[in-house]
Order: structure tokens, then sequence, then C-alpha cells
């Protein structure tokens, strides 16, 4: 009898739509809040716009994380410094999702974005503008509060640019693309002479889901926003 050769690398789902569409919207609103604060005056109104956006987003994927398909799991990327380096050295095979490192940026990424619109729910400019729960603080707490958000900003912008950076490496090192499964969702695996990984469910029953969760997602916002101010 002849031994089976390798499988041969073929092509699963492993981004869903929701998934997706979260990571395209999310990239979309911290540019829109970056340019529209950075313009000033009247732009800033739309600065508060996208905060609250992304807000929802994040209360999304946090939800999002625990009951959405296999590869959207938080459960599927544990955050692991010691297997983020095993990977880095190629001692790790790559695997569907997000590779160890890739669940560092997502997870400090996250981090640094409930920072930066946490802090800016009590922020003010001290002229025309403030965030909508600066009434629940005092002066002292909004100013500092203020400083934390304009400063971390930079941080939101260093680990934007750092993802820029390591997918232009994943490209050139690692001949791997990651913005094109981005977009359709799938991504050729090649799992050598082990089992061939599970593609992640993406049908009618997980957009439902997802669109049931961003509703109660921006539901919740809305009442950070209106009914605790």
């Amino acid at each position: 009898m002849t031994p089976a050769g390798p499988a041969a690398p073929r092509r699963i789902r492993v981004w869903d739509l929701p998934t997706r569409l979260f990571h395209w919207l999310l990239v979309a609103c911290i540019v829109g809040s970056l340019v529209s604060v950075n313009l000033g005056g009247n732009a800033v109104g739309w600065h508060f716009r996208f905060g609250y956006a992304i807000l929802t987003l994040l209360l999304f994927r946090l939800l999002w994380g625990f009951v959405g398909p296999r590869y959207a799991r938080f459960a599927s990327f544990p955050l692991s410094p010691s297997a983020a380096i095993a990977w880095l050295r190629g001692s790790r095979a790559p695997t569907p999702g997000h590779s160890p490192l890739g669940a560092l940026s997502v997870y400090a990424m996250l981090v640094a974005l409930v920072v930066q619109i946490g802090t800016g729910l009590f922020a003010t400019d001290d002229i025309m503008w403030d965030g909508p729960l600066k009434v629940l603080v005092s002066n002292a707490a909004s100013t500092a509060l203020t400083r934390v958000h304009r400063i971390n900003r930079f941080v939101v912008i260093g680990l934007v640019l750092l993802h820029v950076a390591a997918i232009l490496w994943y490209v050139r090192v690692r001949r791997q693309a990651l913005v094109r499964p981005m977009i359709v969702g799938d991504m050729t695996v090649d799992a050598g002479n082990g089992p061939q990984p599970p593609a992640a469910a993406d049908g009618p029953r997980e957009w439902l889901l997802a669109l049931a969760l961003l509703g109660l997602s921006a539901a919740a916002v809305w009442a950070i926003v209106t009914r605790l101010a």
C-alpha cells in the first residue's frame, strides 16, 4: 500500500462576516475620529459620534468573543507572550485565525481603545465640548481623564502603525497575506500530515445573532450617553 502524502492546502472560512465588518468599521471609525478631532470646531461633534460608534463596536466584539464562531472567540487566541516568542522563532506551526503575536496585538488594541473611549466620556476641552459623563465627576477628575485621553491617542496611533507594519512583515517575510482573508473571509491552510482544521461557521444564524448583539450594544451605549448624564 502506498502511504498517503501530506494533505493538499485548501481554503477554509476563517473570518466570519460579522468579524470582518467589525474590523473594517472599526478602522473607518478610528480614522474618522482622528480626522474630526484634528479639524476642530464643529467637526468635534463628529469626533463624539465616532467615539460612540467605536464603543458600540467594542461592546459587540466583547460579546462576540464569547459566542461568535470558532476563530472569533477569545478562547481561540489566548494571551500568551511565551507563545508569541516561540512563534517568532518559528517553533510553532502556523494555524488558522490569530497567531500568538496577532493575539497580543488584538488585546493591546482593545485595551487601548477601551481606555480612549472610557476617558473620552468624561473629558472636556474647557471651551465648548464636554464628554457626556463629565457631570458625574469633579473638574479635577475630568482634567486628569482628559490628559490621559490626549496621551493615549498616541498609544492608539502607535498600535495602528505597528499593526500595519506587522501586516507588511507577514507579506515580505512569512509570505502570508492577511488583508485579503479579512476581506473575503477565507484563508489557505496547509495542515501537513495532521487533520485539516475546521472552518468557522458563517451563515444566516451567525449573522442574525451578530445583528442582535450589535443592537444590544448600541442600546447600551445610548443608555450610557443619555441616561447616565
